[in-house]
C-alpha cells in the first residue's frame, strides 16, 4: 500500500450507553407500535398497564396492613420467591420480544457487554416490571421499623428487581432457539396448563398447611427455607436488619448481589455461544437416515389403526392436534382438565365418584367445531368427500381419534376418583354414566359441527373465534351441554335405581351402548348436513 492511499479506517464502537438507548428507545417503539395495529391491542395494552399498577398496588397496600403481624416479614420472604419463580417461567408463557432475540442482533457489531447491559435495562420496560417493583417494595417495607431496616430495603428492593429481570432474560437467551421455534410456541402454549396445575397444588399445599384459625403461621416455615434462595435472601436482610443482625443482612445481601453477579456471568457467557455458534437447526439429517426414521414412525403408528380412510384420518386429527398450537392447547386443555378437577376436588375430600362426569365433558367437548380447526385446508377435505357415506366416514374417524385418548383416560379418571373417597360401590355407576355423557357430547359436537360451523383465526392464543362469531361458539357449547344432559336422563335414572347392587355392573355396556347409539345417529344426520351444505361450511371456516 502507498503513503497515497487512504488507510481503511475501523468504525468507531458504540458505547455502552449508546446502545442502551436505542434499545430503550426499540422497546417504547415496539409497544407504541403494537398499540397502533388495531384498538384490541391498544386496549389490551391500556387495560394490562391499569391492572398492573392496580393489582400491584392492592399488593403493596395488602404487605403494608401486615406490619406489625408477627408472621408479616415472613410473608414477605415468601413473596419474594413466588415473583423469581414467576419470572422464571415468564419467557416460557408469554414468549420473547425482539429485543430479546439475540439471533436478530447477531449480524450486528455489538459485543457481548453493552448488549448484555442494554437489553437488561430494556427488559425494565414494561407493565411487568412495574408490577413487580410494587410487589417487591411492599414485601420490603412490611419488615422496615428502623433506619438499618430502611437502609437494607434501599439495597435490595433494586436489587431483587435487577436479579429477576436478569433471570428471565439469561434463560431466555439460554434457550432463544427454543423459544423461537415451533417446539418452543408450542411449549408456550401449554404452559397455561402447567400453571393451573401449578395453581391448583399451591392452593392445596396452602390449605393443608393453614391453620385452622387462619393464621400466617405457616409463612414462618416457608420463610426458613426459602430465605436462603436468592433473592428471597434479599428480603431476608431486611428483616434480619430490622431484628438488630446487622452482620448477617450484610453478608444476606452480599449473597443476593454474588449470585446476580454469577447470573450475569452465565448470561454473558451464553449470549456469546449464540452468536457466534452456527445455528443447528439449519443442519438437515441425511435423506435415508432421515427417511427411515419418518417411515419407522408411521408404521409404528399406522400398523394398529384400521386401513383406508379411517386410519388416514385418524393420522391426520393426531398429528394436526400435536403440531398446530391452537388444536394442542385445546387438546391439552381437554385431557388436563379431565384430570385435574376430579382429583383437586377429590384431595379437598368434596364430592363423589361422579365428579368424573366433568371429565366426559371436556373430552366431549373435542368434538365441537371440527371442520373450524383445519382453517383454509378444509376445503382439501371437502374435495375428498363426494357423498353422504365419505362424510360419514370422516366424521366417525375424528371421533374415533378422540376416543383413542379419551376413553382409556376416562377409566383411569373414574378409577381414581374412585380410589380417593373409598367409593368402589359407585365405580359402575359412575363409569356408565361417564360413558353415556361422552357418547351424548360426541353426538351433540358432530351435529354442531355440520350444522354451526365457524372460524377459528390463526393468529393470537386467546382467539378461538372470528369477530362476530364468538355467540355462535359459545351457544353451540352451551345448548349442547343442556342438551347432553337431557339425553343421558335414562342412564342417570338407572343409575339411581342400580346403585350398590350386583347388577350396577350392568351400567357400564349399558352406558358405552347408549352412548356408541347416540353417535351413531348423530353421525349419520351430521353427515347427510356436511355432504349437501360442503360450499356453506367452507366459507363458514375461513371467514376472516
Amino acid at each position: 500500500m502507498s503513503a497515497a492511499e487512504p488507510t481503511a479506517r475501523r468504525p468507531a464502537a458504540l458505547s455502552t450507553g449508546a446502545i442502551t438507548g436505542v434499545f430503550v428507545r426499540l422497546k417504547l417503539a415496539l409497544l407504541r407500535n403494537g398499540m397502533r395495529q388495531s384498538s384490541g391491542r391498544s386496549t389490551a395494552f391500556v387495560g394490562t398497564l391499569v391492572l398492573a399498577v392496580l393489582f400491584g398496588a392492592l399488593g403493596l397496600l395488602g404487605m403494608l396492613a401486615l406490619r406489625g403481624n408477627e408472621y408479616g416479614p415472613d410473608t414477605g420472604v415468601v413473596l419474594v420467591a413466588m415473583i423469581a419463580l414467576g419470572w422464571m417461567f415468564l419467557p416460557l408463557f408469554i414468549g420473547v420480544d425482539e429485543t430479546l432475540d439475540p439471533g436478530r442482533l447477531a449480524m450486528l457489531p455489538l459485543r457481548p457487554g453493552p448488549l448484555l447491559v442494554a437489553q437488561l435495562t430494556s427488559g425494565l420496560v414494561g407493565a411487568g416490571p412495574l408490577f413487580t417493583l410494587l410487589l417487591v417494595l411492599g414485601s420490603m417495607l412490611v419488615a422496615v421499623h428502623g433506619g438499618a431496616a430502611a437502609l437494607a430495603a434501599v439495597v435490595a428492593a433494586p436489587l431483587t428487581l435487577l436479579f429477576c429481570v436478569t433471570l428471565t432474560r439469561a434463560l431466555a437467551t439460554a434457550n432463544a432457539r427454543l423459544l423461537t421455534s415451533r417446539r418452543g410456541r408450542d411449549l408456550a402454549v401449554l404452559s397455561g396448563l402447567v400453571v393451573a396445575f401449578g395453581l391448583q397444588g399451591l392452593n392445596l399445599g396452602l390449605s393443608r398447611m393453614t391453620d385452622e384459625d387462619g393464621s400466617l403461621a405457616p409463612m414462618r416455615t416457608m420463610a426458613d427455607v426459602l430465605g436462603w434462595l436468592p433473592p428471597a435472601t434479599a428480603a431476608r436482610a431486611v428483616r434480619l436488619a430490622d431484628e438488630g443482625s446487622t452482620a448477617w443482612a450484610a453478608l444476606a445481601l452480599a449473597a443476593t448481589a454474588a449470585s446476580w453477579v454469577l447470573l450475569l456471568l452465565w448470561w454473558r457467557r451464553t449470549l456469546t455461544a449464540l452468536l457466534t455458534a452456527p445455528d443447528a437447526s439449519t443442519l438437515q439429517p441425511a435423506p435415508d437416515a432421515a427417511g427411515r426414521e419418518r417411515a419407522g414412525r408411521e408404521r409404528g403408528l399406522t400398523g394398529w389403526l384400521p386401513t383406508g380412510r379411517t386410519g388416514t384420518v385418524i393420522v391426520r386429527v393426531l398429528r394436526h392436534a400435536w403440531r398446530d398450537p391452537k388444536a394442542k392447547m385445546s387438546w391439552a386443555t381437554s385431557l388436563g382438565m379431565a384430570l385435574l378437577l376430579p382429583v383437586v376436588f377429590g384431595l379437598q375430600g368434596q364430592g363423589s365418584v361422579y365428579l368424573a362426569c366433568w371429565a366426559a365433558g371436556m373430552l366431549g367437548l373435542l368434538m365441537y367445531n371440527q371442520f373450524g380447526g383445519d382453517y383454509s385446508a378444509f376445503w382439501l377435505v371437502a374435495q375428498t368427500i363426494q357423498s353422504p357415506r365419505d362424510a360419514f366416514v370422516e366424521l366417525r374417524a375424528r371421533t374415533l381419534a378422540i376416543c383413542l385418548l379419551g376413553l382409556p383416560l376416562l377409566l383411569v379418571v373414574v378409577l381414581g376418583t374412585a380410589a380417593l373417597f373409598d367409593d368402589w360401590e359407585s365405580l359402575p355407576t359412575g363409569l356408565g354414566l361417564c360413558l353415556a355423557l361422552m357418547g351424548a357430547l360426541l353426538a351433540l359436537g358432530a351435529v354442531t359441527t355440520a350444522w354451526l360451523p365457524y372460524s377459528i383465526p390463526q393468529e393470537g392464543a386467546m382467539k378461538n373465534a372470528a369477530p362476530g362469531q364468538g355467540g355462535l361458539a359459545w351457544g353451540g357449547i352451551l345448548l349442547g351441554m343442556v342438551v347432553g344432559g337431557v339425553l343421558t336422563v335414562p342412564v342417570w335414572l338407572l343409575a339411581n335405581a342400580l346403585h350398590g347392587e350386583p347388577a350396577g355392573w350392568l351400567l357400564p355396556p349399558v352406558g358405552l351402548v347408549w352412548g356408541g347409539g347416540l353417535c351413531w345417529l348423530a353421525l349419520v344426520l351430521a353427515a347427510r348436513r356436511t355432504a349437501a351444505t360442503l360450499p356453506e361450511i367452507l366459507a363458514a371456516v375461513t371467514r376472516a
